[in-house]
């Protein structure tokens, strides 16, 4: 846990813990990205080629499985863990499998529609806890993890 219960970090008084996560979290987002395009070019390797004939899907399930398991493993992806970034929920707790799940699917919907997406990285940019549009929802912050 990385702050008490029923607590999140206050911006005000504890700035350390949101300072530089949105440029973080856009530099973990390249390096998921990536990963999950490896995995998609092994899966359609390993399938013989037939993958490459259903690519997005392909990839979207793998971008799926991957944040969600990730996320409930750890509270963050490996793209985030390279960051030093992990997201709490509105208790200060790590995430579980429901958290992980719901947050998975808010990130789905919001990259799948440009405006959408764009409201959320405006607010990453401008909420004093530089909360996408899926973490204002669910009240889940992406903080600095304590060294």
């Amino acid at each position: 846990m990385y702050a008490t219960p029923a607590t999140l970090p206050d911006p005000a008084y504890q700035p350390e813990f949101y300072r530089g996560t949105a440029t973080k979290r856009a530099l973990a987002w390249v390096v998921d990205v990536i990963l999950i395009g490896v995995l998609t070019g092994l899966a359609s390797l390993l399938s013989l080629g037939i993958g490459l004939y259903f690519l997005p899907v392909v990839y979207m399930v793998l971008s799926f499985s991957y944040r969600v398991l990730t996320l409930w493993g750890g509270s963050a992806t490996w793209g985030m863990r390279l960051m030093n970034i992990g997201l709490l929920t509105r208790n200060g707790e790590r995430f579980d499998l429901s958290h992980a799940l719901l947050h998975t699917i808010g990130y789905t919907l919001s990259v799948g529609t440009f405006l959408v997406q764009l409201l959320s990285m405006g607010l990453m940019l401008m909420s004093a806890r530089g909360q996408s549009l899926s973490d204002h929802v669910l009240g889940t912050v992406m903080i600095n993890r304590p060294r």
